[in-house]
């Protein structure tokens, strides 16, 4: 027999009146949107259009949706939702689906919405290059720096002259294009680069050097362990 999913309420001390619908709306924890579904009044609609979880509960509610949050939505089915309203969508969704890592399927079939920021923002979407690929004309090499793609650094690579160094110096996946090219880094790139998470990399002398400097501690300690010396004292063994 298949067990029942589980079912959550709230704890009996919470008091629902003191409870902040702004946090809840956004929330992320998938046990708020059953108490959302039961105050739909205290929903602060264009932060649930947002939130992945609530797909469901804003299909009930499409007079409430506020399509422009709803586009920055990265639940795939709130791609399906956008795609029966094309006719809702402005400017300002566009450019929203195309940070979108998961909408880059709705905007290859309407890309002649995209207007130039639009294509700035793809440029910069890890998910789009095969879109951009296709219409390398509208790459916008500023933002492409930013890409962590590695068909995008590629590309970049292949077109250094039109690389933005200060984004790329912030480019996680971009740190051997920069060992190549130190000499196109200014001050501000290296500003850059110093809040690059890979600026650093594993240490493997040293960590040799600590597991051997362990392992020699642990086996020293292992075999004049106390209990080991007295039992060889009384096997004989006086000259070790």
């Amino acid at each position: 027999m298949k067990q029942p999913e589980p079912v959550y309420k709230l704890l009996d001390w919470i008091d629902i009146n003191k409870l902040d619908w702004y946090r809840l709306s956004e929330s992320l924890n998938p046990n708020v949107i059953s108490l959302l579904e039961k105050y739909p009044d205290k929903i602060y609609w264009f932060k649930l259009s947002q939130n992945p979880n609530a797909i469901a509960l804003l299909e009930k509610y499409p007079e409430k949706i506020h399509w422009g949050y709803l586009s920055q939505n990265t639940n795939p089915n709130a791609m399906h939702l956008l795609e029966k309203n094309l006719d809702k969508l402005d400017t300002y969704c566009w450019e929203m689906l195309s940070k979108n890592l998961n909408a880059t399927a709705l905007l290859e079939k309407n890309l002649d919405k995209l207007d130039r920021t639009c294509w700035s923002w793809l440029s910069e979407n890890p998910n789009a290059m095969h879109i951009l690929e296709k219409n390398p004309h509208k790459i916008d090499w500023f933002h492409l720096s930013k890409n962590s793609n590695p068909y995008a650094l590629h590309l970049l690579e292949k077109n250094q002259d039109k690389i933005s160094w200060f984004w790329l110096s912030k480019n996680p996946n971009a740190m051997h294009i920069l060992e190549k090219n130190q000499d196109k880094l200014d001050r501000s790139s290296w500003s850059s680069i110093s809040d690059n998470p890979s600026m650093f990399e594993i240490d493997y002398k040293t960590m040799t050097k600590l597991m051997v400097d362990t392992f020699r501690e642990d086996l020293m300690k292992a075999v004049f362990h106390p209990k080991r010396i007295s039992a060889w004292l009384d096997a004989g063994f006086e000259d070790f």
